[in-house]
């Protein structure tokens, strides 16, 4: 048989078999299949864990370089110290007062401080209008008064509302002509700020029926001082200065006080406490 003439290109070209086409493709695909399925369990992996994180994250407080503002208005806070610089402090339940105003507290020779009734409060308790007590005050003294002289008594007003002025003159002016120091003074008569006169509730009374015993121990002696012991109290006046009281104050069974509402109550007993 003779040999065919195969042109050159054609011999140089090997051709592969179908079938060996396939059995080289199958591991390639398969390859492909494996490291996209190891990628999806790694992406499904790791998504839930960054998420999570992320939550904590955000759950964490947030640290800062500034140190807290501590709010505080007790006057008992500590001292920032070396090992404490930011110390803890407490709120105070008292309440700030003013920087010009008066302890409730401060006592002049045993008297305490009050205020100065307004003139547009006080009212007369006598007919010439010289003596006033604040309203409420003045009218309980006039129940009083009525009640007392249906059983015979007569009490007289002596001494009632006082201004500055009005104290000034009865505690330096007497203070002078008797030639007595502060002290003493203060003893039977309040220096000027600090009497109860001021506040319009407080009221000297003597006996109309024993005149002589006005402003003097020896009114409690009399008719008046006995009824006023047992029925004051009915109209809410109380006696000011009993034996001993506790601010060293004579004795002064003349002077009587209105404890009836609420401001009055306070006028006297915040002081106290």
């Amino acid at each position: 048989m003779d040999e065919i003439d195969i042109p050159e290109a054609i011999r140089d070209t090997v051709e592969i078999p179908k079938q060996s086409r396939s059995f080289l493709s199958l591991p390639l695909i398969i390859g492909g299949i494996l490291c996209f399925g190891v990628l999806l369990l790694l992406f499904l992996f790791f998504s839930p864990l960054k998420s999570t994180q992320n939550t904590v994250t955000k759950s964490l407080p947030q640290a800062s370089s500034e140190k807290p503002l501590v709010e505080s208005d007790s006057p008992n806070n500590p001292t920032p110290t070396p090992d404490n610089p930011t110390p803890i402090r407490t709120k105070s339940n008292t309440t700030e007062q003013p920087a010009n105003a008066k302890p409730n507290t401060e006592k002049l020779l045993g008297h305490l401080p009050y205020d100065v009734a307004p003139q547009s409060d006080l009212q007369a308790i006598t007919a010439d209008g010289r003596l006033k007590l604040r309203s409420a005050a003045t009218a309980k003294f006039r129940q009083m008064q009525a009640a007392a002289q249906a059983e015979g008594i007569i009490l007289t007003p002596i001494s009632a509302f006082r201004n500055i002025e009005d104290q000034e003159q009865l505690f330096f002016g007497i203070k002078e002509q008797r030639v007595q120091d502060a002290a003493k003074r203060a003893e039977v008569s309040a220096p000027p700020g600090y009497s109860e006169h001021h506040t319009g509730y407080a009221i000297d009374i003597g006996d109309g029926n024993a005149p002589a015993t006005n402003v003097e121990p020896e009114f409690a002696n009399t008719a008046a001082f006995g009824w006023l012991q047992k029925n004051a109290l009915k109209y809410s006046f109380e006696l000011s200065f009993p034996p001993d009281n506790e601010q060293g104050v004579s004795y002064e069974p003349w002077h009587w006080r209105f404890v009836g509402d609420r401001h009055s109550l306070e006028t006297f007993y915040k002081v106290r406490n």
